[in-house]
């Protein structure tokens, strides 16, 4: 983290770490849009998937629930998202995106190297963040479990994972942005995506300490 950062965050609540421990039967790991769509030309999303892996086997092992989030943008040529590409699109980049983000799509699916297994969530949405009621049952299938603590990841960092983990810490759940399964276009991009949620969102922390730290288990005295 930039020094300034890590002083303003100093100043604001005096440690850097928010959480101590999360328990690990109480905690989802929530992987963002990781589809052929976004990655398959994506270098550092490719680069995450063993990572990714690693780690949801982990989270798993440990009593957590992994969820794998996907972005639905049409459906049969139509726009769930019209002011998105009707405004911020080239109009042949729109009907790309709302196209290829369609189910039944290669690019909806989610990318094949990636160890989905039945017993995880797999949710949809039609907007940036998986946790905006009413455009996708994340959080719904989250309650129906129990889980109170969410570890994001995926792509890309600074929109859809960030995004997804403002409104998780707007919904009352306990946060931590894993840096090294997120990824972005760019460095900076990625950077200013864990800097933001570090501020006043979350904990960024890598997959390691996921597991290590904050979901060990805990020692009865």
């Amino acid at each position: 983290m930039p020094a300034y950062v890590i002083e303003r965050v100093m100043q604001k609540r005096g440690r850097l770490r928010i959480f101590d421990h999360f328990e690990p039967h109480r905690t989802a790991l929530v992987i963002i849009d990781m589809q052929c769509f976004y990655v398959q030309d994506l270098q550092p999303a490719l680069r995450i998937i063993p990572t990714i892996n690693d780690l949801a086997k982990g989270v798993r092992e440990r009593g957590g629930v992994v969820a794998w989030v996907s972005m639905t943008a049409g459906q049969d040529g139509t726009s769930l998202w019209p002011l998105y590409h009707d405004y911020f699109f080239k109009a042949e980049n729109g009907a790309r995106h709302r196209d290829q983000l369609s189910p039944g799509s290669p690019g909806h699916a989610l990318h094949p190297e990636l160890d989905v297994q039945p017993e995880d969530i797999q949710a949809t949405k039609t907007r940036f963040s998986a946790f905006m009621p009413g455009v996708c049952d994340l959080h719904e299938q989250l309650q129906a479990r129990g889980i109170s603590n969410v570890a994001i990841g995926g792509v890309v960092t600074n929109f859809c994972c960030e995004t997804s983990a403002r409104d998780a810490m707007m919904l009352d759940y306990r946060v931590a942005m894993v840096e090294d399964i997120n990824a972005a276009r760019y460095p900076e991009d990625h950077q200013n995506g864990l800097t933001t949620v570090f501020q006043s969102f979350g904990d960024v922390v890598s997959a390691s300490e996921l597991l290590d730290d904050l979901m060990r288990p805990e020692t009865k005295s």
